[in-house]
């Protein structure tokens, strides 16, 4: 069983870019396909589909690469089962001067950093991106 399905999640992207993959398969979770919508959204990954039902139910990933350069340099999980981090709306960090994204869980859902920043919320820090 994963304590952290958001980080396993994240290690597992990273690691089929490592590989040179070009689609991986999880398994399904509202947090994972809200998250893994912004990634797409961000440019970071080419599209994510959901497949199967109820109990079997999967995400497919596809990994986005420029030649045969990955879209995404990486990632880090900030807020940890043991340790959640939480910022206020004027403490959301810039993510390698911009040119990342931090991800958050907010009242009203899972967003950016500039997102949250622009509706002037705060939340929990997923991650950080870029």
């Amino acid at each position: 069983m994963v304590s952290d399905p958001i980080g396993d999640m994240l290690a597992q992207i990273k690691n089929s870019y490592m590989a040179g993959k070009t689609v991986m398969v999880l398994p399904h979770s509202k947090l994972k396909e809200a998250v893994a919508k912004i990634l797409m959204d961000e440019g970071y990954l080419s599209s994510v589909r959901s497949a199967g039902e109820r109990v079997v139910k999967t995400l497919e990933l596809r990994l986005r690469y420029e030649g045969k350069t990955p879209s995404l340099t990486d990632m880090k999980r900030k807020s940890k089962p043991g340790m959640r981090i939480y910022v206020a709306s004027n403490a959301i960090p810039t993510v390698v001067g911009g040119m990342g994204v931090a991800i958050l869980s907010t009242p009203q859902g899972i967003m950016t950093g500039k997102l949250a920043k622009k509706k002037n919320i705060g939340g929990e820090l997923l991650c950080e991106v870029w």
